[in-house]
């Protein structure tokens, strides 16, 4: 190779190696600002609220309150002329859940603008009662008639699921219900506050229910438990 070859090689290399630097300087200055980005920009709070969202998933079901109901319900039945009649006090617990297993992404909304988390739960559910079996008192008259025939059994059947019934309507009323349901949010709120605040994130959280959204359904689930079986459990 003449001298000149020798000298265009040389400048060949040169450039390569100064092209080399220049990337090796821009990829540098890259990751310099990124870091000094979310230096001062801080976390992203949509990811901190998608972890916490995640951590509530795996608790699957969440009880935030509970509350003790007493049912009084008689019933009555004719027959050969006579009347019998059984009253029932049938105490119990209901308690009241969400089900966190079935929060999804599109639950959370992150405003930008306003720096605020807004999160749609599903609905409260309604679970028990579960029957106070050693307080449960009752009163009866027109002993004859029982006795002659199986109109005992039918009363007594007829009170326990009268009593059921009772204790979840009394349990699915308005006011009880606001306080499962303000409970239920506390409880919510600071589980996105709280990580939201470690992050350095000063956002504010809104909970709702379906029924407090527009055009959103007013359903509350009942998966109480019918009085045979929980009677049964005392066998």
């Amino acid at each position: 190779m003449d001298a000149r070859g020798v000298k265009a090689w040389g400048c060949l290399k040169f450039a390569a190696l100064l092209a080399a630097v220049v990337l090796a300087i821009g990829v540098g200055f890259w990751f310099l600002s990124d870091t000094v980005k979310r230096q001062f920009t801080g976390p992203d709070p949509v990811t901190v609220a998608q972890a916490s969202l995640q951590g509530l998933r795996e608790q699957n079901r969440l009880t935030t309150f509970a509350a003790r109901y007493v049912a009084v319900v008689t019933s009555k039945q004719s027959r050969l002329g006579m009347t019998a009649q059984k009253t029932l006090i049938m105490p119990g617990m209901v308690r009241y859940e969400v089900d966190l297993s079935k929060l999804q992404q599109h639950n959370l909304e992150w405003d930008a603008a306003a720096n605020r988390l807004t999160i749609t739960l599903p609905p409260v559910e309604v679970m028990g009662p579960q029957i106070d079996l050693d307080n449960i008192r009752e009163y009866s008259g027109g002993g004859i008639l029982m006795r002659l025939t199986d109109i005992e059994s039918r009363l007594d059947e007829a009170n326990r699921k009268a009593g059921q019934q009772e204790l979840v309507r009394q349990a699915r009323e308005e006011t009880p219900m606001k306080l499962a349901k303000d409970a239920t949010r506390r409880a919510v709120e600071r589980s996105f506050v709280m990580p939201l605040k470690a992050a350095g994130l000063d956002a504010s959280v809104r909970v709702y229910f379906p029924d407090e959204r527009s055009g959103a359904s007013s359903e509350v689930w009942d998966v109480s438990r019918r009085a045979e079986d929980v009677l049964a459990n005392r066998n």
